[in-house]
């Protein structure tokens, strides 16, 4: 986790992110599926924000989104103060902006070597000269990884799952990005294995100053790793702010309900903690509730939190909740 200072401009700014897929509804009608609607926030250089919800809430297309590997149906993307919207900006983006995926087992090429899955970035953005260059930089990043060289004309499928997603890792390195999207890298491990890729994310960012957005949605390992954490539902950030404040004090009562079903491992404090239930499913994204996207759900709602759709206020330094309420709950 980086102790940088977060003065300045932000590394990258997400200003009011849209993301909806038509969906065919028969008889030649769609409607629209809003799986990121209206998101903003900021990342700034070296640090790394948590973004965090059940199955379902849109992180990942967020994150997807963040890099254009969808094209947003509206907002932007401001990387280091310039928008990203042309076809020559995402192209340099890209090579500052890159991905770990999910599932180490489907997102690497089972006929590549791990030599060529790491060194496909570097043919693709041209990043060599001589073949010996090439070699000697997939080795670099490698070892950068914990694997040895000898691994390198190995196939995937002769590797553990922590192995793989090291892989994927030095994959996403060798473009030497600023910039990495971490789509739940951990959730498909062994709980052993999580957290040495959770400390190799760490010991990472701090040699190569490298700033994440670490999408999760084990609340623990965002904790472990995060500076700042979003917590998002429905396709909206309902809550934003320090990592331990999150935990410590959280106010949306969906983080509330989030927080409270973290398992703790002191048995008194555990008998203490008031479990806060939630009720109902998640509504469909393809049919959100009016008003604030939680009213269904929440031990608070009025008739009053179904008429407008609560913006991402500051009601602390710092400290950002879309609640209708939460000065009359806080």
């Amino acid at each position: 986790m980086s102790n940088q200072s977060n003065n300045g401009e932000p590394l990258i700014r997400v200003s009011h992110l849209k993301q909806y897929f038509p969906i065919n509804t028969g008889f030649f009608q769609t409607k629209p599926l809003k799986a990121v609607d209206d998101i903003s926030f900021d990342i700034m250089e070296g640090e790394t924000l948590g973004l965090v919800g059940e199955s379902g809430c849109g992180k990942t297309t967020a994150g997807r989104t963040i890099l254009h590997l969808y094209k947003p149906t509206g907002g932007e993307v401001i990387y280091r103060g310039q928008p990203v919207r042309t076809k020559k900006d995402i192209e340099d983006f890209r090579k500052k902006a890159t991905m770990v995926f999910q599932d180490p087992y489907s997102s690497l090429d089972p006929r590549m070597t791990v030599a060529d899955i790491i060194g496909e970035p570097l043919d693709v953005q041209n990043l060599y000269k001589t073949k010996e260059e090439r070699r000697e930089r997939i080795l670099e990043l490698m070892d950068h990884v914990g694997l040895n060289s000898e691994h390198a004309a190995r196939y995937a499928h002769e590797f553990s799952g922590g192995q793989r997603q090291r892989v994927g890792i030095a994959r996403a390195l060798a473009v030497n990005p600023d910039f990495i999207v971490c789509d739940e890298p951990v959730s498909a491990l062994d709980v052993s294995i999580q957290a040495q890729v959770i400390n190799m994310f760490d010991q990472l960012q701090d040699e190569l100053g490298l700033t994440y957005l670490f999408i999760a949605h084990d609340l623990l390992v965002v904790r472990h790793i995060s500076d700042r954490i979003a917590v998002m539902y429905l396709g909206h950030v309902v809550e934003l702010a320090g990592a331990s404040e999150i935990y410590e004090r959280p106010l949306h009562p969906y983080t509330r309900a989030l927080i409270s079903a973290v398992p703790v491992p002191d048995p008194v404090r555990a008998r203490a903690n008031q479990r806060i239930p939630m009720t109902g499913e998640i509504p469909s994204p393809l049919n959100a509730p009016s008003g604030c996207p939680f009213h269904t759900r929440c031990p608070y709602a009025k008739d009053s939190c179904k008429e407008g759709i609560p913006e991402l206020r500051e009601i602390e330094k710092g400290r950002f909740v879309a609640c209708h309420r939460i000065e009359e709950i806080g």
